[in-house]
């Protein structure tokens, strides 16, 4: 780890809280903050960094935002924030939370929330479900019909406002071309943000009128949503520049809505946002809500960027923040395609095809629907219940896989025709079967990409014989893939390019998915 402050490292040894008792402190930084953890609190030390649309740079000014982070946040998370602490020396020369001496800094303080509760833990362990999102809908509605509006905030939703906004994101990651997105994605960009503006200029202002711009959290993402019993703590709002907190709801419910798509659950992003416009009878947000998705991406990606140039994080998180910044740059090229995309896998199994969809369905907010997945669902099963038979036959005879296709097809239609993009995550063996999915795409007027998967065949079989040992929704296996050798039919549907891809999936996962972007701007 780089070098950190001497009121960091002090304050990282758990005898510092002797009330606690902790049996070690961990630590947490952002761009801006240094996040202590002991198990029952937390401590937030400001970073002492003034980057133009934060300053805190003096203890004076760190002070007055950790006071106005209580009194922010209490709104929607009022029994967590417990208050500031001084951190000082005290006459010893000794650094403590506390107590008399020369005060060094501030640290707020609150309970530490279960990480269980977590949303983004809970989507990573795949337990957040409908309703959960649900009821955060409806208390996001309940807390915009509460905000303050009118005056000095109604100016954060004009059009020359959100200009500036996005003028400033595109200023402030154009340093990062060719790290974290290409100068294409940079330009499709900021040629779809200029269209819109100019388009729907009247649209903005009604949402003026309207009352639509509030006193917001400013920064709601699944980082940020804790579920503790029937509690609902949505805590860490923007409180160091108001302009990013004031704005739009629509900007508001868009920047969760992103975020679930980054987690690969567009399900779950339909959800919240139905649930939120039936709360809060805001219709409108529809027309709005992809341009504020890509508004949000584009502002996640900028944000991972900044940390790129941090002296106090380490290579490793670096290296973890590209590709964070990637994802979220690629999440916002998808939210500006023209058209819903329909991605059509091919290859025999073991190829690669899943992990690939899977990514995939991260970058670019996609439906992931799985023959594997949606074949044992048909049945009764859970996923990762193994079904082995041999081919052909169980729940793979030529009926069971007929009815899994159509299936998988019926889902998609569902998505497309409400303007959404999906991938079909099968072998897709059979030109028929291309065919079809083909057809779906033209039907609903999206644009379709073949992804071809290929790999060589020791290492296909090296990954076969892995899976046999692990749990996978998969049942393929060196018979399987034998069959599937000899029947596979050419993929010839499509001339290779911008709707026939063919991945050589030896390559590791995040270079076939820039394969993939790169066709797409």
């Amino acid at each position: 780890m780089s070098q950190l402050p001497e009121v960091i490292t002090a304050l990282l040894q758990p005898s510092q809280y002797p009330d606690e008792c902790p049996q070690q402190v961990e630590l947490l930084q952002t761009q801006m903050s240094f996040v202590l953890l002991t198990g029952k609190y937390a401590y937030k030390i400001r970073k002492p960094v003034n980057l133009g649309y934060v300053d805190y740079s003096t203890l004076e000014k760190r002070k007055l935002f950790g006071e106005k982070e209580l009194v922010l946040n209490r709104r929607l998370c009022p029994g967590s924030y417990v208050g500031l602490v001084p951190v000082v020396r005290n006459h010893k020369g000794k650094i403590q939370l506390g107590g008399e001496g020369e005060t060094l800094d501030y640290a707020v303080k609150m309970n530490q929330l279960p990480l269980t509760g977590m949303m983004d833990h809970l989507l990573q362990t795949n337990r957040l479900t409908g309703d959960m999102v649900a009821a955060v809908a409806r208390k996001m509605a309940f807390f915009h019909a509460e905000a303050a509006t009118g005056g000095e905030i109604n100016r954060f939703g004009s059009l020359d406002t959100i200009s500036g906004n996005i003028a400033e994101n595109f200023e402030q990651s154009r340093p990062y071309i060719g790290r974290a997105l290409s100068q294409r994605q940079f330009d499709a960009l900021r040629s779809y943000f200029d269209r819109f503006l100019a388009d729907h200029a009247a649209m903005l202002d009604n949402r003026i009128a309207g009352d639509h711009i509030r006193d917001c959290h400013g920064d709601l993402h699944s980082a940020h949503v804790n579920f503790n019993g029937s509690d609902i703590c949505i805590y860490d709002c923007i409180e160091f520049n108001d302009r990013f907190r004031y704005g739009d709801t629509a900007s508001e419910i868009a920047f969760l809505a992103m975020d679930l798509d980054r987690h690969g659950r567009s399900d779950l992003r339909q959800i919240f946002v139905k649930e939120y416009v039936h709360a809060s009878g805001d219709r409108r947000l529809y027309a709005l809500l992809k341009f504020y998705q890509a508004y949000r991406a584009h502002i996640r990606a900028k944000v991972a960027c900044f940390k790129l140039d941090d002296p106090f994080v380490s290579p490793e998180e670096k290296a973890a923040e590209l590709a964070k910044a990637q994802g979220y740059f690629d999440l916002a090229t998808a939210y500006i395609l023209p058209r819903p995309q329909l991605f059509i896998t091919t290859g025999v199994t073991g190829c690669g095809k899943s992990t690939l969809a899977a990514e995939l369905t991260r970058h670019l907010g996609l439906r992931h629907i799985s023959s594997d997945i949606t074949r044992k669902t048909l049945a009764g099963l859970a996923p990762e219940t193994p079904a082995p038979a041999a081919f052909g036959q169980g729940l793979y005879s030529p009926e069971q896989t007929l009815r899994t296709y159509n299936a998988m097809l019926n889902e998609a239609g569902k998505v497309l025709a409400g303007g959404e993009s999906a991938i079909l995550d099968a072998t897709f063996l059979r030109r028929d079967d291309r065919a079809a999915a083909l057809k779906l795409a033209a039907q609903y007027g999206a644009e379709a990409m073949i992804i071809e998967c290929r790999l060589s065949e020791p290492e296909q079989l090296a990954r076969l014989d892995r899976r046999q040992k692990e749990a996978s929704v998969s049942d393929g296996c060196r018979e399987i893939y034998a069959h599937q050798k000899d029947r596979l039919e050419p993929a010839d549907e499509l001339p290779v390019g911008r709707n026939h891809v063919i991945i050589d999936t030896q390559d590791s996962v995040e270079a076939n998915v820039r394969q993939i972007v790169d066709l797409l701007v």
